[in-house]
């Protein structure tokens, strides 16, 4: 074998081998490309299966009156709660972030069904109380309520209260400093339809840290509306027998203000008058 012979040899088995390499290395370049293309898949919602087990459980409550609706409401309250404790177990949450979370879980209801949060984060002890609450309805009139306040503190939060409210109404808080005590006191509040007027119902509660209790209510308050001050609380409304009565005639009924001072056992009437309708 002469020496141009070999070389042409070597040249060709050196080629052989860069074309391999080449062609090994397009092949990896080319499947980290796709690869790199590939979309990655969006994981469902945390509350993607949650929304639909809500949704069928309030679907069953149509036609059902409300004496006979505790078998369904129940299961969805323990659903939401349950969610609630573990989305917000290691979570500093404002009550907005409450707010849409609650509504993800409500998403998939479908008409007449509906759920409608109600949501508070207020500072307290250095901590944070969140009040996650919701209406849960399927009719104009069939409505339960239901609040959870959560304790946060230290990044960590816990159950501290559950608590149902009024049926028929809906849901709003109103806030006022504890009398003598370090206490959180807050109204939750709500008007249920009426025949003629909506029907006020509000509780006073307060929280120690340990137990939830009311100090004061009232129920059922013809077009009652109600004003939350420093100091004194006052609720605007009329008598449904004199509202009947004036208006059977013409004329306009007389209006009533009822005020109530803030003391450390809660609310004590003051007053109660009446003023132009």
């Amino acid at each position: 074998m002469n020496t141009q012979t070999s070389r042409n040899r070597f040249a060709a088995v050196c080629w052989i081998q860069i074309s391999v390499a080449l062609i090994a290395l397009v092949a990896t370049l080319g499947v980290g490309v796709a690869e790199g293309k590939k979309k990655p898949k969006t994981p469902a919602p945390p509350t993607a299966d949650l929304a639909d087990r809500v949704s069928d459980l309030a679907w069953q409550l149509r036609g059902v009156h409300i004496d006979d609706s505790a078998p369904l409401t129940d299961q969805i309250q323990k659903l939401v709660v349950d969610h609630l404790q573990e989305w917000l177990a290691n979570r500093d949450a404002t009550g907005v972030e409450v707010r849409r979370e609650l509504e993800a879980v409500f998403f998939k209801l479908r008409y007449p069904t509906y759920g409608q949060p109600a949501c508070f984060a207020e500072p307290w002890k250095g901590g944070t109380l969140i009040g996650a609450g919701y209406t849960l309805g399927w009719t104009n009139f069939n409505r339960v309520n239901v609040v959870a306040l959560f304790e946060h503190r230290e990044g960590k939060s816990r159950l501290a209260a559950l608590t149902p409210f009024v049926p028929f109404t809906d849901l709003h808080y109103e806030f006022l400093p504890a009398r003598g005590s370090d206490d959180f006191w807050f109204f939750v509040y709500g008007t249920r339809p009426g025949k003629s007027q909506p029907r006020l119902s509000a509780i006073l509660y307060d929280f120690d840290g340990q137990t939830l209790k009311p100090l004061w209510e009232t129920r059922d308050v013809f077009d009652g509306k109600m004003d939350v001050g420093a100091e004194k609380v006052t609720i605007r409304y009329l008598k449904e027998d004199e509202y009947v009565r004036e208006t059977a005639h013409g004329r306009k009924p007389p209006r009533h203000l009822a005020t109530y001072k803030i003391t450390p056992q809660g609310l004590e009437i003051e007053g109660d008058r009446e003023i132009p309708f």
